[in-house]
Formats: C-alpha cells, structure tokens, sequence
C-alpha cells in the first residue's frame, strides 16, 4: 500500500511539472517567432527557438513518464 503511494505522489508531481515545463517551451517557441517578425537576426531566433524546442520536448518526455507512475499505482490497488 505505501508504495501505490509512492506511486501515486511520484505521478501527481511529475505530471504537474511536466505540463508546466512544456508550457513554458511553447511560450518560448512563440517569443522565438516574436523575434523573427520583428527582423532580429537570425541567429538569435534561431538559437532561441531551438532552445525553446529542446524545452518543450523535455516537458513533453516528463509528461509522458509519469504516465508510468500512474499506470503503477493502478496495478498496485
């Protein structure tokens, strides 16, 4: 039973953190496009965009492993 807690903790704060953290990826992904419409060299959206890409895509991987947690605490009932 303590571990379907365990499980069940692990899942409700990597999914919290997961949907947070690809929020502000694709938050960043349109200030990148801000910056390119606004004729900022390239470099500097690009750099910015492939950032923002590397964050959103990290929030996306945490989202997605927490789903393991939460099919673990299901099997764990």
């Amino acid at each position: 039973m303590n571990q379907s807690k365990n499980y069940y903790r692990r899942w409700l704060v990597q999914s919290a953190l997961g949907l947070v953290v690809s929020s502000a990826g694709l938050c960043m992904v349109i200030e990148a496009g801000i910056w390119k419409s606004q004729s900022a060299t390239a470099w500097q959206w690009v750099i910015a965009g492939t950032f923002a890409l590397v964050v959103f895509n990290a929030g996306l991987c945490i989202l997605i492993d927490s789903l393991r947690f939460r099919m673990l605490h299901d099997q764990s009932k």
